[in-house]
């Protein structure tokens, strides 16, 4: 379970995620990421994603740990590029809690059905 003080260093970090958007591409990796813009970020992530299952496929605690926060730091860095608000994950999740996954993709998958 998070620790009140791994929450506060999350808002922390969203914060400072914000802040970068005006800062220069020259003093800040986030900022560099920002103005390479969508494609960059997105091919971050899909980078971090694979690095994550090769370090599950290894086996290896410590990598698996390191390569998901990599992952979820530049998830964090998509959403605020994206202008969204990555507490609606947490919302998106909590509304999910207690819904029997298949019950919650049967859903997704109609509703995705309805859009074609």
């Amino acid at each position: 379970m998070a620790t009140e003080a791994a929450l506060q260093h999350y808002h922390e970090l969203v914060e400072v995620l914000r802040a970068r958007r005006g800062a220069s591409p020259e003093t800040s990796y986030v900022a560099q990421l920002y103005a390479k813009g969508l494609d960059a970020i997105l091919k971050k992530i899909g980078e971090e994603a694979t690095e994550t299952v090769m370090a599950a496929k290894d086996g290896v605690p410590d990598a698996v740990i390191r390569e998901v926060a990599d992952l979820w730091f530049h998830s964090l860095v998509l959403l605020v590029h994206l202008d969204l608000d990555p507490d609606a994950v947490w919302v998106e999740l909590a509304r999910r809690s207690g819904v029997s996954g298949l019950t919650e993709k049967a859903a997704r998958g109609n509703s995705a059905q309805r859009k074609e």
